[in-house]
Order: C-alpha cells, then sequence, then structure tokens
C-alpha cells in the first residue's frame, strides 16, 4: 500500500471510531476496554485523539528529532466524537500535503513521512478495534489491511525496544518462528537469535507457527486477544510463541 492508500483508509477509520462512539449510549465512556486493562472507552478516546494530534504535529513541522506531545500545548479535552475527528481530520489533511518522501523523526526504521500515514493507519484500526470490543461488538477490517497491519507492526517491532524493554527479551538458540494469515496466504518468518531476532528468514521448517485470519492474527500479535481465540492455530514449540507474545507487547 502506499502513503495516500493509507491516507484515505486512516480517514475512514477515524469516522468508525467516531461512529462507535457518537452511537454509544450515556455513560458509555465509563465503560472498561478489556483489551487495554484499566482504560475506560473515554480514556482510549483521548489517548487516540491525542496521538492524532501529536503525529499531526510532528508531520507539520517535519519534526527532526523526537517532540514530546507535553511540548507541543495540545491542551485537553474531555472525549468526545466531534473532538476526536477534528483531530483525525487534521491529520489526514496534514499527511495528504505532505510528500511521503520528505525525511523527518520516526520512531521505527523508515525515517519519512510515509512512516506516520502508515503507522497512524493502524494505530487508529487497532483502537477501534478495542473499542468495538469495549461495546460487545466483533472487530472486522478487510483481510489486506489487516495484513498491512501486522507487516508494518512487525518491521518496527525491533526499534520499539526503546519504550517497550520486553522486546529486548525476545531470543531464541537459533529457532524460527512463523506467522501466517491463512485468507491472504501471508507468512512472516522470523530467525531467533542468542542476541535478538531477525526477519526475513526462510528455508528451514519453522519450530513453531501461529496461523489463522489476518486480523485475528493482528489482535493476537497486539495482545487484543488470546492466541487461543476462534480461528487461530499453533503448532510447534508453544514456549517460542509464548515467549514472543509477552515480550512483544508496546508499552
Amino acid at each position: 500500500m502506499k502513503h495516500l492508500e493509507h491516507c484515505d483508509l486512516l480517514a475512514g477509520e477515524v469516522e468508525r471510531f467516531a461512529a462507535l462512539i457518537g452511537a454509544g449510549s450515556y455513560g458509555s465512556f465509563e465503560l472498561p476496554v478489556p483489551s487495554c486493562p484499566g482504560w475506560s472507552l473515554g480514556d482510549l478516546t483521548v489517548h487516540l485523539g491525542t496521538v492524532h494530534r501529536w503525529a499531526e504535529h510532528l508531520v507539520r513541522v517535519r519534526a527532526p528529532t523526537r517532540i514530546s506531545s507535553g511540548d507541543m500545548a495540545l491542551g485537553t479535552a474531555g472525549p468526545s466524537a466531534r473532538w476526536l475527528m477534528a483531530g483525525g481530520e487534521a491529520l489526514v489533511a496534514t499527511l495528504r500535503a505532505a510528500d511521503p518522501d520528505a525525511p523527518m523523526w520516526a520512531w521505527g526504521p523508515d525515517h519519512r513521512v510515509r512512516f506516520w500515514s502508515r503507522r497512524q493507519l493502524h494505530e487508529t484500526l487497532v483502537h477501534r478495534a478495542d473499542a468495538e470490543l469495549a461495546l460487545g461488538r466483533d472487530p472486522m477490517a478487510e483481510p489486506a489491511v489487516a495484513v498491512d497491519a501486522v507487516d508494518e507492526f512487525l518491521v518496527n517491532l525491533g526499534d520499539a525496544a526503546a519504550f517497550s524493554p520486553g522486546v529486548g527479551s525476545i531470543r531464541g538458540a537459533d529457532k524460527l518462528l512463523s506467522f501466517r494469515a491463512t485468507d491472504e496466504d501471508r507468512e512472516w518468518s522470523v530467525a531467533l537469535r542468542a542476541d535478538g531476532f531477525e526477519f526475513g528468514a526462510a528455508g528451514a521448517a519453522p519450530d513453531a507457527t501461529l496461523s489463522g485470519p489476518a486480523l485475528s492474527l493482528l489482535l493476537v500479535l497486539y495482545r487484543r486477544l488470546p492466541a487461543a481465540t476462534a480461528g487461530m492455530h499453533a503448532a510447534g514449540d508453544q514456549s517460542l510463541i509464548d515467549m514472543w507474545l509477552a515480550g512483544s507487547a508496546l508499552e
């Protein structure tokens, strides 16, 4: 997927999230979000709206280094669909107007504007799924979009060690771990080494495989759903899968 396609999909995800919270009954912002322990639906909404405003500022000024949201004078607001939409629409407009190849700071390996259109799409998609789970609904997404989200998660994961220390614990003695999206016939291989992990390894039979529909795989990798959720299948050395899921949680 390209930058503008990510922007278009992000706009749709912002609208879906806003529609979810806008259609909620009185007091729904107090609902707990089971996939984000300790958060209410209101907390989730404020988090996502703040992230959108933070990312918009970074892209608009082409930040060469990280800028804390606390240094941006973003202000605070109670959760609402209107406030969420305002931040999301500003983010999409700024991304669409930007050169996707323009250099700027990003916490992942691709230090260009296009990192942020992809990252914010999938940040919003996963949090939209969080909201649906809080409201008792089954999350849905196009398999191709969920596959792109899995790929984005895995590509960026190594760089997440700076704020998710558990990533540094993902290692193994020359083991091969495989993730497979069964509805899109897409597979990712991860070589586990004594000093960490490496993507793209192939050739040998995997020591463990986690497979299932792309969206289910995505939500399991993000620890939004248990690995034993319907449609998922684990094969081989379960301890490798458990180790991966425990260490890869983004904090």
